[in-house]
């Protein structure tokens, strides 16, 4: 067993693929992610709690408003946080990785297509960083999560007079009045949970067929590079 242990050794590099940062705003946003989603089922269909205590030592729906709210500003600070590092950090956060400007961005991206919808026999992934599909779908989530910003504090611009929520006044104009903008914003609170579950998924299949650590990559920052392979570039 050592003897097979110590082969496999030899034949892989340790690469520092993410950052500190990278990873931060992974595991933050993943914990925020998960609060706003309960805090936003409750919101939404609060329970009917009956208590025969007096009504101010029982104020728990503006509670999970409050905490909704916290997780918001979290949520939004993170994001900025994200899109900094997508220009000053290396090559595997750099925004251009997200973007298929290129041909072979977009033959990478079939190829990941092929190996997890049609789990066809896997190739080795040319990009130590996110394979070309991730990066791309992860580029619609920014989308969507900045769409997600817009609507939620375009909800609480109506009930916040504080100056940083009234920057967002004008979006539940722009999408038809505020009820619409509630119903878009509870829609991609469903995308977070498809999309959270898709993910997980995914990230536990390509560490089974890449052996590369993609998992334990996003805790310690390191993954593991066959010698001799080459990296190839998308340009």
């Amino acid at each position: 067993m050592n003897k097979y242990a110590k082969i496999e050794q030899t034949q892989l590099n340790p690469r520092y693929v993410w950052q500190l940062p990278v990873r931060f705003y992974h595991w933050i946003n993943a914990s925020v992610i998960i609060v706003l989603i309960i805090t936003g089922f409750l919101i939404g269909d609060p329970p009917a709690i009956q208590s025969a205590s007096d009504a101010s030592s029982s104020y728990w729906f503006g509670t999970v408003r409050f905490i909704h709210f916290v997780a918001a500003y979290v949520f939004l600070f993170n994001f900025i946080m994200r899109l900094y590092w997508g220009f000053a950090g290396n090559k595997f956060a750099r925004w251009d990785n997200f973007i298929p400007y290129s041909k072979q961005h977009w033959a990478d991206m079939w190829e990941v297509i092929k190996v997890d919808i049609f789990q066809v026999k896997c190739a080795d992934n040319p990009n130590l960083g996110h394979n070309a599909l991730a990066s791309f779908t992860y580029f619609l989530t920014f989308l969507v999560f900045l769409l997600q910003v817009l609507t939620g504090f375009g909800i609480y611009a109506a009930m916040s007079p504080s100056w940083f929520p009234q920057l967002f006044a004008w979006v539940p104009a722009l999408l038809g009045g505020g009820m619409m903008t509630i119903k878009i914003h509870y829609i991609l609170m469903w995308f977070f949970i498809l999309f959270a579950m898709v993910h997980v998924y995914l990230v536990f299949y390509h560490d089974y067929i890449e052996k590369n650590g993609v998992t334990s990559s996003m805790i310690g920052g390191w993954k593991f590079w066959e010698k001799g392979k080459v990296e190839r570039e998308r340009d």
